[in-house]
C-alpha cells in the first residue's frame, strides 16, 4: 500500500526562530489530530535541518527534508550542500527538481538524474518534481514534457532504486498563483504518470509508488484533490508557513 505524504516546502522562507517555532506547532498539532497513517514532511531551508530533525525524533509521522542537494559528493563547490552532509544531520529526504530549480538555476534532466543517484547512495529519498508550463500545457505538449522529465531524470534507476522515490507533479502554471488544476486536471496527469511507470518497471512498482499534487493545495481543495485514485498527497508551499493550514490540509486524508 503505498503511503500517504503530504510535505511542505517552505522554500526561502522562516529565520531560525520562526522556524523552530512553526515546526514545534507542527509536531504538536500532528500528535494531537493526526489518526491516520500520513506521512507529514517538512522540507526547510539549511538552518533549519540539523534543529528539526533532533525536535523530529520519536514522531514517526513527522518527517524532515531538504530542498536541493549538490550532485557530487565533496570538493570545491563554494555555498552547496552534499546529501551526505543532509544526511549526517538527520534529514530523510530532499526535493529535486522542483521548478523554481529547474527555472532560475538552469537543473536540467541530465543534472537532476546525477542528483538522484548521489541522494540514493547517501539514503536519502528523493522527492522528485516534474511538471508542465502554461505554454507547453496550451501547445499541448503537457505529456510529452512530463514523459521527458521522468524518464530523462529517473528511468535510468533500478526498480529497487526506483521504488524509493516520491514523485511529484507540480503544475507550474498553478505555482504561487492562486489557480489550481481541477482534480479532473489533476487526476488525469497522476494516471499518466503512473502508467509511465507501469510500462517502464511493472504495475506493481508503479502501485507502490506515492505521486503528490503540487500546485496551490489548501485547506479547500485538499479532501477533493487526494480522493481521487492516484494522487497520494500534496508538496505544499504557501500553505505549509501555517500550521493550522498544514495540518488541516493533511487531516483531508481522513475526510
Amino acid at each position: 500500500m503505498r503511503k500517504k505524504i503530504v510535505a511542505g516546502n517552505w522554500k526561502m522562507n522562516k529565520n531560525y526562530t520562526e522556524g523552530l517555532s512553526l515546526f514545534s506547532e507542527v509536531i504538536n498539532m500532528a500528535k494531537d489530530e493526526l489518526h491516520g497513517e500520513q506521512q507529514v514532511i517538512v522540507c526547510a531551508p539549511y538552518i533549519h535541518l540539523h534543529s528539526l530533525s533532533a525536535l523530529a525524533k520519536g514522531y514517526v509521522q513527522v518527517s524532515v527534508g531538504a530542498q536541493n542537494a549538490h550532485q557530487e559528493e565533496a570538493g570545491a563547490y563554494t555555498g552547496e550542500i552534499s546529501t551526505s552532509m543532509l544526511k549526517s544531520v538527520g534529514v530523510e529526504y530532499v526535493i529535486l527538481g522542483h521548478s523554481e530549480r529547474r527555472q532560475y538555476f538552469a537543473e536540467d534532466n541530465a543534472l537532476l538524474a546525477k542528483k538522484t543517484d548521489i541522494a540514493l547512495k547517501n539514503d536519502l529519498k528523493p522527492i522528485f518534481c516534474i511538471g508542465e508550463t502554461l505554454t507547453e500545457r496550451e501547445s499541448g505538449e503537457h505529456f510529452n514534457v512530463i514523459k521527458s522529465q521522468l524518464s530523462e531524470g529517473t528511468f535510468h534507476l533500478s526498480a529497487d532504486d526506483f521504488a524509493k522515490l516520491v514523485i511529484a507533479y507540480e503544475p507550474v502554471w498553478a505555482i504561487g498563483t492562486g489557480v489550481t488544476a481541477s482534480s479532473d486536471q489533476a487526476q488525469e496527469i497522476h494516471a499518466y504518470i503512473r502508467k509511465e511507470i507501469a510500462l517502464k518497471y511493472g504495475q506493481a512498482v508503479a502501485d507502490e509508488t506515492s505521486i503528490l499534487y503540487g500546485g496551490s493545495c489548501n485547506p479547500k481543495n485538499a479532501s477533493e484533490l487526494f480522493a481521487q485514485a492516484d494522487i497520494d498527497g500534496g508538496l505544499i508551499g504557501g500553505a505549509s508557513l501555517k500550521s493550522r493550514d498544514f495540518i488541516d490540509i493533511a487531516k483531508a486524508f481522513n475526510k
